[in-house]
């Protein structure tokens, strides 16, 4: 038998295990959850576009991350209509990007992987110089909304050129 804080009373090292799982899981949950609050509540200066920003697209932060020079963290939302499409698009070069689904479902195809639907608190990856040729609100009657976190090169270029 165990004796610690995960375990109520005293507990097998099975269940010792699962609660360690469990309370990891809950300090992943709420460290993600952290972050997308604190994304939303950051603000600087606009995002660039090789084109006319779309209106469905508004900055939320811009910042340099002061631990990694030349770097920046700049996150967008994406807000969908429903049924609505953003044409195939690239990112900067020098962008790695994080996109959470905040609300609705998405469905997105980034390069050549299959298409796939993402719902509310599910997220994906995109990287640097990637081709995100499907992306679109999933449902015809829900808005869907994604809050995309670029970590792009601090003088990036455009972040998104919509392709012709």
């Amino acid at each position: 038998m165990l004796h610690n804080q995960g375990c109520e009373y005293s507990c097998t090292f099975d269940d010792f295990l699962q609660e360690s799982m469990k309370m990891k899981t809950n300090s992943f949950r709420l460290t993600a959850v952290s972050f997308v609050l604190l994304s939303m509540v950051l603000a600087s200066s606009p995002a660039t576009f090789a084109h006319e920003p779309l209106d469905n697209v508004s900055e939320v932060f811009n910042r340099q991350i002061p631990n990694i020079p030349g770097k920046s963290l700049i996150a967008v939302q994406v807000d969908y209509a429903p049924g609505e499409t953003t044409p195939a698009h690239r990112h900067d070069s020098s962008s790695f990007i994080m996109a959470y689904v905040v609300k609705g479902a998405i469905r997105s195809q980034v390069d050549d992987e299959p298409v796939r639907v993402y719902h509310a608190g599910e997220t994906w990856f995109e990287n640097p110089g990637a081709h995100h040729v499907v992306s679109e609100n999933a449902s015809d009657t829900e808005p869907a909304r994604v809050l995309a976190v670029f970590v792009a090169d601090a003088n990036h270029g455009p972040l998104t050129t919509i392709e012709d």
